[in-house]
């Protein structure tokens, strides 16, 4: 069974989740205060996986790599985002993180091995270009940044936002889970894939 704690940072109650296995530790998402909680952890980690580009989920990844020396992994139309310390400034939006560069990229596919762990990786954007959505069919477990919440989904008004792309996708590849999934988001508590199908307002 996937072991997994969960961090709170930031002024955004922003999620990020650890994952701890013997093929290695991964990090999903990076906020503020999120690489002094790694340290008090004492824990090596491998890998740090961001699920989208937005200022609040890789305010620590850049501190993250160089003090756990580990690798950073990203979807490619996070790059821009993720790499222009001006991306949000230029278009208005007075949000800022050091930027980060990514070591290997993540595309949508069946499956993918990290760490140790497979996962099926579903690009589910309209929230935010190259977000990205990490599933586990063996423990039920999805990451899913902020596609979907409890009762809400992804907010569609920052730079590359679409809300008919963000719905089509979550209503394609997100819902077409087993409704037992247990669905661990970028912000709030978690949910299901069951219960989010039978009364998120937003789905119907």
């Amino acid at each position: 069974m996937l072991h997994f704690q969960t961090f709170i940072g930031g002024i955004f109650d922003t999620n990020a989740y650890l994952i701890q296995t013997t093929g290695g530790n991964i990090l999903i998402d990076a906020p503020p205060g999120s690489s002094e909680w790694i340290r008090s952890l004492g824990v090596r980690l491998d890998l740090l996986v961001l699920t989208h580009g937005h200022p609040d989920h890789f305010d620590d990844a850049a501190r993250i790599k160089r003090t756990c020396r580990c690798q950073v992994a990203f979807h490619k139309d996070g790059i821009p985002l993720m790499t222009d310390p001006d991306f949000f400034k230029k278009r208005g939006f007075f949000l800022e993180a050091e930027p980060v560069q990514p070591d290997f990229l993540i595309e949508e596919t069946l499956k993918t091995d990290l760490c140790g762990i497979p996962f099926r990786v579903l690009h589910v954007p309209g929230h935010c270009p190259g977000s990205l959505c990490f599933y586990s069919a063996e423990d039920q477990l999805l990451f899913d940044g902020d596609v979907l919440f409890a009762g809400s989904v992804g907010r569609t008004d920052f730079p590359g936002g679409d809300h008919s792309l963000l719905i089509r996708g979550i209503r394609e590849k997100v819902l077409t889970l087993p409704d037992e999934t247990t669905v661990l988001p970028g912000h709030g508590p978690q949910t299901t894939i069951g219960e989010e199908r039978r009364h998120n307002t937003f789905l119907q």
